[in-house]
């Protein structure tokens, strides 16, 4: 509860009886309620907005016409994928305007457990980013592939009562959820009887099954492509997250189908999902989605809303998303509502390029630094019989989804040959639990003379590498071992690159700055290897062994066909 004092101050200074701690002078408010731009001060007092008119402050900014709209919400994305620390994470997009993300950590926690959770809530406490956790609800994701820990109810109770949990992470086992599997029911009803949300993940679900899936209370979706699965979610009472990350960019498409329709928009949230560092470098965080749909013909206004008081009313956050009396002064000063240009970034009041002053990162325990158990992989683990037509993994250009092909591929001796077509992709085991390899064809990938091993493989985090040749992915994998987690890139028998992620192999404790310059030299590096400029080599790379996807999956258990949902050979 807010101290009646403070609560006292707040409304002396909206009535102008006392000076405001900050007064934004001359600004243009975007309300995200009337959809209105109204000329005026905004005045700070202890954090929050008091009042918006005529003011005086004890410090005060000249916004000189500028346009000033509620901190960006950031309404599902994986921390993880950004690979820094939470503190990291929380310097690198708060400046674009971000001042709220809802994170599901299912990555993390699938390696690490519960260590890990107890990880994010304590590393994410006193940052000047609004952190919301979501309880993973898929850990494992599928029984056909092997994590490093699991999460189950008795694991997720105690924490539905934290005040920054909102509900349970995406539910990923669509299949299981809507043919009434009682293992995903029971986490569903855990998160119902604590009052909390259920977010989705289903793609391409439809007709009945997606009935029966969203009668479950499942809340939101941010897998939509098309924005015809997107309307038809949406009736299904559905708020749709549109997405816009690094891999999959779904904005542009759903914006275009919605200005076509006459459905409104306050069902529609903007989300990142999975966004590389680089990629937030550049273009920031929910920024770009606003930024994309304004270009796409979308009222500036309207993609606002999407951005801020859409998703904070989706997830029950009531003091956020708007400008205005009583909600907490997350601000984003815009210089130019069409390129959504930002000029300042306010968290609860402060000037965000002064609130990390004097903050340091969380330590980091030593059960999330140790995560790395495989043995040293040898060229003979990795030999492949060819026998006749294979089943194929094939890419699709900007999407994660795939292809499942059957079809001949090259070979020598027996065995598969990788060469320009046909990449050679690899899963194996690293948790310490079976050594498992997995090994299959790969359209589309291109790679050539060498290979490329992460530990970012969704969502079990086993170790996935692809390459042309035997001797390089071997030696890849075996580097990330020694490091224990990350991107390593080999050719002709040396490193040529490597990202060190010691943090559950998925994040480093690193500066962000040096995150992203190591990225960014690996991947020059690798854009010189055939790879095709629509495939991120590492972030593509990440999502072949997600057996949610479909159509086609490689988990360390074997070749995975998600429209059936059974392993290849799996009668």
């Amino acid at each position: 509860m807010q101290d009646v004092k403070l609560l006292a101050r707040r409304a002396a200074v909206a009535a102008g009886r006392e000076k405001a701690d900050l007064v934004l002078k001359n600004a243009r408010v975007v309300n995200v309620f009337t959809r209105e731009i109204t000329e005026c001060d905004v005045a700070v007092a202890d954090g929050f907005v008091a009042g918006l008119g005529r003011y005086e402050g004890r410090e005060e900014a000249d916004c000189a016409g500028r346009f000033v709209c509620p901190g960006f919400i950031d309404a599902h994305m994986h921390m993880e994928s950004v690979m820094a620390s939470p503190f990291e994470l929380a310097r690198a997009i708060v400046p674009s305007g971000t001042t709220t993300v809802i994170a599901d950590p299912h990555e993390i926690v699938n390696v690490c457990g519960a260590a890990a959770m107890d990880y994010l809530l304590d590393a994410t406490e006193d940052l000047p980013l609004n952190v919301y956790l979501m309880l993973p609800s898929s850990v494992p994701a599928t029984p056909f592939e092997t994590n490093g820990a699991d999460f189950t109810p008795a694991d997720m109770a105690p924490y539905l009562a934290h005040p920054r949990v909102l509900g349970l992470g995406e539910v990923m086992n669509y299949p299981a959820a809507a043919a009434g599997d009682a293992g995903v029911l029971e986490k569903i009803a855990l998160a119902r009887r604590a009052g909390k949300l259920a977010d989705g993940h289903a793609p391409g679900l439809t007709g009945g099954a997606l009935q029966a899936y969203a009668s479950l209370g499942i809340a939101t979706e941010h897998e939509c492509t098309t924005f015809a699965e997107a309307a038809e979610k949406l009736r299904a009472g559905m708020a749709v997250l549109v997405r816009e990350g690094s891999a999959a960019k779904n904005v542009s498409t759903i914006m275009r189908g919605w200005l076509a329709s006459k459905l409104p928009s306050d069902r529609l949230l903007f989300c990142t999902d999975d966004k590389h560092i680089d990629d937030v470098s550049e273009n920031g965080n929910v920024r770009h989605n606003v930024h994309v749909a304004v270009q796409m013909g979308v009222d500036p206004v309207t993609a606002i809303q999407m951005a801020t008081v859409n998703a904070a009313r989706a997830y029950g956050l009531r003091d956020l998303g708007a400008v205005a009396p009583g909600y907490r002064a997350d601000l984003v000063v815009l210089d130019s509502l069409r390129d959504v240009s930002v000029h300042a970034v306010y968290k609860d009041g402060a000037e965000a390029a002064r609130a990390f002053e004097g903050l340091s990162p969380a330590p980091v325990p030593a059960a999330l630094t140790d995560s790395v158990h495989c043995r040293a992989l040898t060229e003979a683990d990795l030999a492949l019989p060819a026998r006749g037509k294979m089943h194929c993994i094939e890419l699709v250009p900007y999407q994660i989804a795939t292809r499942h092909l059957v079809e001949d591929v090259p070979q020598t001796g027996g065995f598969f040959a990788p060469d320009a077509v046909y990449t050679k992709l690899c899963v194996v085991e690293r948790h310490g639990k079976n050594g498992n390899v997995a090994v299959c064809p790969l359209k589309g990938y291109g790679i050539r003379g060498g290979a490329i091993a992460t530990s970012v493989a969704h969502d079990s985090h086993n170790i996935i590498a692809a390459g042309d040749n035997d001797r390089d992915i071997a030696l890849a994998v075996d580097r990330l071992r020694e490091i224990g987690g990350g991107y390593v890139l080999c050719a002709g028998g040396e490193v040529l690159g490597e990202v060190p992620l010691r943090i559950a192999g998925l994040m480093s404790d690193a500066p962000w700055e040096t995150v992203r310059d190591a990225t960014a030299a690996i991947l020059h590096k690798a854009s010189g290897m055939g790879i095709p400029y629509h495939v991120d080599p590492f972030i593509t790379l990440s999502f072949l062994a997600l057996p949610v996807i479909p159509q086609l999956r490689l988990t360390d258990r074997g070749l995975f066909d998600v429209d059936r949902f059974a392993l290849i050979g799996d009668d």
